[in-house]
């Protein structure tokens, strides 16, 4: 069992790994994905859609995720396994881990700390 967070983790989104194309998808070029955008979801799910060259590879690729609003990446992230990023993807910086269960987590720091993205 993963040790509990010292950090406060605050629910942001569900990421699922699809192969189906979706209405309103956008593509980031740097990770070669096509993504929905979860604030638009009733549920919050951010589906992922992987270009056959993207350089993403292992369980971000492979595996569904979930995603916590922190403060400071590296304070939350304390004994989980780096796995990517931390990347700038706009008004938000993310990063993946994957707990000592296997668990894949995003920590998700929003640049502006009163932006709404987290319901």
């Amino acid at each position: 069992m993963p040790p509990e967070p010292k950090v406060k983790l605050q629910f942001d989104h569900v990421g699922i790994i699809s192969t189906e194309k979706r209405p309103g998808e956008s593509f980031v070029p740097e990770t070669r994905v096509w993504r929905t955008d979860f604030q638009e979801h009733p549920f919050r799910v951010e589906w992922l859609r992987f270009e056959p060259d993207s350089p993403v590879t292992g369980p971000v690729r492979e595996m569904p995720h979930v995603a916590y609003r922190v403060d400071d990446i590296q304070a939350a992230a304390e004994g989980m396994t780096p796995l990517l990023g931390p990347l700038d993807v706009g008004p938000r910086i993310v990063a993946f881990f994957q707990t000592d269960d296997g668990a894949v987590i995003e920590l998700v720091k929003y640049k502006d700390p009163e932006c709404r993205g987290a319901g």
